[in-house]
């Protein structure tokens, strides 16, 4: 019972760090990309393309179909932002998981 019981904990505090963990990798992602040329996160990078609350406005899916399908989004939502935002569809996938879960905690 006492294994159990101390799986279940180790288990329990290792799901945070590896939250954690795919946050940081989002973030070098992010970085990496250079999003920040056409984007902002707290107030760095560019302002017109601020990125502050969309955790708060999108779902996760369409966060990720915004970094994999952006021309497919754009004409969905009608935006027509110059230059249009490229689809990053040789982006492995490790790295679209954390760029998504990175931008999920943005919210205002």
């Amino acid at each position: 019972m006492n294994r159990i019981l101390t799986a279940v904990f180790l288990l329990a505090l290792s799901v945070p760090a590896a939250a954690q963990d795919k946050i940081e990798k989002g973030k070098q992602v992010y970085s990496s990309q250079k999003c920040q040329a056409c984007h902002s996160v707290a107030g760095v990078g560019n302002k017109k393309g601020a990125l502050d609350a969309v955790g708060t406005k999108l779902k996760e899916d369409e966060i990720r179909q915004w970094i994999v399908a952006a021309p497919d989004m754009a004409a969905k939502v009608k935006a027509d932002r110059k230059p249009p935002m490229k689809a990053y569809t040789a982006l492995p996938k490790e790295d679209v998981d954390a760029l998504v879960g990175y931008l999920a905690t943005l919210k205002k």
